[in-house]
């Protein structure tokens, strides 16, 4: 087969060939970028919080008729309501380990600050993500410590909501211990955080511990982060709660049950709930990319859908007008399969010239992505995916009237004689 009728029978016919040829470089583009955002927020999506976060929930609430202030006696007392909260849940049935805490990593509650290893630094090295907790953090959160030790009860203290941070020690994410001593050698140095003098000293390191955020403004640091042995008191209070294997439906159940038979003195969280799993806060904090990478995949199936609908529509137009000529070959010899592979053929010149015009497209669309949302370049081996998905499903979408061309009888041509 030659190629040379086929160029002459496309130039017959450039307005079609042009307009199929840019549809198709348009969908490489589009679809190859999606591709690689559908990608990139699975991914995101999917990465691990440093927690074990199976068994793992939060409740959230707030007392009510509480004292306020920052004096000693009011912290006390808030204190107080603190423990007696923790002594009622870790004596449920189904509960393994409770601990006070500001927040969790995804729970869209951040408290930030600064980290140097000067003191009275103006200009922090690091930006960290702060966990404040008392006893069985480690444990509760399930966080793998790789260095260094766990705190003591003697470590552990209690502080009105507003003092300023200065913990005597605290254990620090593998991220944070390498931005600030990227020799690996962090354990047992000093730590000042948010521009302080007062040094804490890093008694432990974790793989990894997630900010409690996804937002933008976040991921400079968002494995920044540093636990604090530090029960936070006010009129409201959060405890990260495991239960037992197997249990957890019925420990959160039973502990927000639990807390209000105790002192029902409060107000619950979480649309009145009061607890939230950790699969829960997971599932709301990824929402957006979840939603995003739908949205994408919708609008790849949508152009996938109508430029195979173009090839289609294009192809049966041309068997239509082509009809005596494809008699004509029939009658001196073609076989049926050679009138398919002729369409097939022809149709694969023009997918590919669209390809090749849609891989500067998709790279030129990745570049003004990356300069307009800070999106990253693109992978090689995207476009080539791309080009092939193209390819074949121009061959997919050519066969069904390729076909019915094959089965023009020979007889065709000697109609109009």
């Amino acid at each position: 087969m030659t190629l040379h009728p086929m160029l002459a029978a496309l130039r017959r016919h450039k307005a079609g060939v042009v307009l199929i040829a840019l549809q198709i470089a348009l969908t490489l583009a589009i679809v190859c970028n999606a591709i690689f955002i559908i990608g990139s927020r699975i991914e995101r999506i999917q990465r691990p919080s440093g927690l074990d976060e199976q068994n793992l929930f939060m409740v959230s609430q707030q007392f009510v008729g509480a004292p306020t202030g920052d004096d000693e006696a009011t912290t006390d007392k808030l204190d107080s309501l603190q423990l007696a909260d923790l002594s009622t849940l870790r004596n449920l049935p189904d509960v393994q380990s409770a601990t006070p805490i500001n927040s969790l990593p995804l729970a869209n509650s951040t408290w930030s600050g600064g980290a140097s290893i000067k003191p009275d630094e103006k200009n922090e090295a690091a930006r960290v993500v702060y966990f404040f907790g008392g006893k069985d953090l480690l444990k509760t959160l399930g966080v793998r410590l790789v260095s260094g030790r766990d705190f003591t009860d003697a470590e552990i203290g209690h502080r009105a909501f507003r003092a300023a941070n200065k913990p005597t020690v605290a254990i620090i994410s593998q991220a944070l211990a390498d931005k600030l001593y990227p020799a690996h050698d962090a354990l047992g140095k000093a730590i000042y955080f948010d521009g302080g003098t007062s040094p804490t000293t890093i008694i432990g390191i974790v793989e990894r511990l997630q900010a409690s955020t996804v937002d933008s403004w976040a991921n400079a640091f968002a494995w920044n982060t540093a636990l604090i042995p530090t029960r936070l008191d006010a009129g409201y209070a959060r405890y990260a709660v495991r239960a037992k294997p197997g249990r957890m439906d019925e420990a959160m159940k039973a502990a927000t049950a639990a807390l209000y038979k105790a002192n029902p003195m409060r107000v619950f969280f979480f649309d009145g709930k009061g607890a939230r799993g950790f699969d829960e806060i997971r599932a709301n904090a990824y929402r957006a990319d979840r939603g995003m990478a739908i949205l994408m995949s919708m609008i790849c199936l949508i152009l996938l859908a109508v430029t195979g609908a173009g090839i289609v529509g294009l192809t049966s137009f041309w068997v239509g007008q082509r009809h005596k000529q494809i008699g004509v070959r029939r009658a001196l010899g073609a076989r049926k399969r050679d009138i398919l592979r002729y369409f097939q053929t022809e149709n694969l010149m023009i997918a590919g010239g669209g390809a090749l015009a849609g891989i500067a497209l998709a790279v030129g669309l990745n570049l003004w992505l990356m300069h307009r949302f800070e999106m990253d370049r693109i992978p090689v081996w995207y476009v080539l995916l791309g080009v092939g998905v193209v390819l074949l499903l121009g061959q997919l979408a050519v066969f069904a009237p390729a076909h019915r061309a094959s089965n023009v009888p020979p007889v065709v041509a000697t109609r109009s004689v």
